[in-house]
C-alpha cells in the first residue's frame, strides 16, 4: 500500500474539490477508489486514490467522457502501481502459511484475523491474486491427493466464500457494462469465478452472478433478456462443458462468450466461438476492457 496517511472521504473531497457524492459514484461505477476499512468500519482512502482522482479530473478537462477518462486512469494506474503488489516471498511464507494453518485447524477467528490484516495492509487485487487464488488452487490439489479432509476443504472454502461475498456486495449496481458469470451444470467450484467478478466490478462492470451448477438454458434466457456485454462460464470438469458444445455455440452468437477454468481449452473455446481465458482470474479481469 502507498505510504502516507489514510483519510476519510470528506477529507478527500475537501482536498480534491470534488463532492463526496461524485467520488462515491466514481468508486462504484469505475473502481477508481480502493478504500480500506478501519477497525471502526470506516472507509479510508490513500494517496494513490487521491492521485487517480487528480488524473481523472485532468482527463475530463481534456474533453474525455467520464467512462473514457476512468479507463485511461486505470490503465495508467496498472503500470504505476505495479510495485504495490504483495512481494512473492510473502506469498510463499507468512500470510499464505498462516492462513493455511488456521484453516486446516478449523480456526475461523484466526483465519479472519489474518484476512483482516492482509486486506488492511495490501491492495485488494494483490491479496486476491497472490494469496487467495494460489491458496484455493493448492487446497484443490491437496483435496485430490487426500492430504486434506473433506471437512477441512469445506470449512476453508466456506470461510473464503463468506469473505468474497462481502466484497461482492452491491456488484450488480452501477451504469457500466454488464457481465453474466456462471458455472455450467455439475460444476460446483465457483470461488475463482467470484474473484473474477469482484475485480471486474472494481473496474466499473455490473455483475449478474449465477455461480455453481447453472443450467445453460437459464443463462441463455438471461442473455436474451439483458443483452450483457460479456458472458463467462467457468468449469474445472471436462464433462461439464463437452455436452454443452451446441448450446455454447448458440450462446456465442447472441453475446460475447468466454470460457475459463481447467476444463476450458483453446481448441474447445475456438470451436464454439468463445474467447479462452487462460490466466488467473484477477489478471483476466484486469485485462477485460470495456466494449467498444
Amino acid at each position: 500500500m502507498p505510504d502516507g496517511p489514510l483519510v476519510r472521504i470528506g477529507e478527500l473531497s475537501r482536498r480534491l474539490g470534488v463532492s463526496d457524492h461524485v467520488l462515491r459514484a466514481w468508486e462504484s461505477r469505475y473502481g477508481l477508489l480502493r478504500p480500506v476499512r478501519s477497525k471502526g468500519g470506516y472507509r479510508l482512502y490513500s494517496a494513490a486514490d487521491e492521485s487517480r482522482i487528480h488524473r481523472m479530473i485532468a482527463h475530463l478537462a481534456d474533453g474525455l467522457s467520464a467512462a473514457e477518462a476512468a479507463r485511461t486512469v486505470l490503465r495508467e494506474a496498472s503500470a504505476a502501481e505495479v510495485d504495490d503488489t504483495l512481494p512473492a516471498e510473502h506469498v510463499a511464507t507468512e500470510p499464505f502459511a498462516a492462513l493455511r494453518q488456521a484453516l486446516d485447524a478449523l480456526d475461523e477467528p484466526a483465519a479472519q484475523a489474518i484476512l483482516d490484516r492482509l486486506f488492511s495492509d495490501f491492495w485488494l487485487t494483490s491479496v486476491l491474486r497472490d494469496v487467495l487464488v494460489p491458496y484455493l488452487a493448492e487446497l484443490g490439489e491437496r483435496w485430490e491427493h487426500g492430504t486434506v479432509s473433506v471437512a477441512q476443504e469445506h470449512f476453508a472454502s466456506n470461510v473464503i466464500r463468506g469473505r468474497l461475498a462481502g466484497l461482492a456486495r452491491g456488484w450488480g449496481s452501477g451504469h457500466g457494462p454488464r457481465a453474466v458469470l456462471a458455472c455450467p451444470p455439475g460444476e460446483l467450484h465457483d470461488l475463482a469465478l467470484m474473484v473474477f467478478g469482484i475485480v471486474l466490478n472494481r473496474r466499473g462492470w455490473r455483475i449478474d452472478y449465477f455461480g455453481a451448477d447453472t443450467p445453460l438454458d437459464e443463462v441463455t434466457q438471461t442473455v436474451d433478456a439483458t443483452r450483457p456485454d460479456l458472458v463467462l462460464l467457468a468449469a474445472t470438469l471436462t464433462e461439464s462443458l463437452t455436452p454443452l458444445r451446441a448450446g455454447l455455440a448458440a450462446l456465442a452468437r447472441h453475446a460475447p462468450l468466454a470460457l475459463a477454468g481447467a476444463a476450458a481449452t483453446p481448441r474447445f473455446a475456438k470451436a464454439v466461438g468463445a474467447r479462452h481465458m487462460a490466466g488467473d482470474p484477477v489478471t483476466e479481469a484486469e485485462a477485460t476492457g470495456w466494449p467498444q
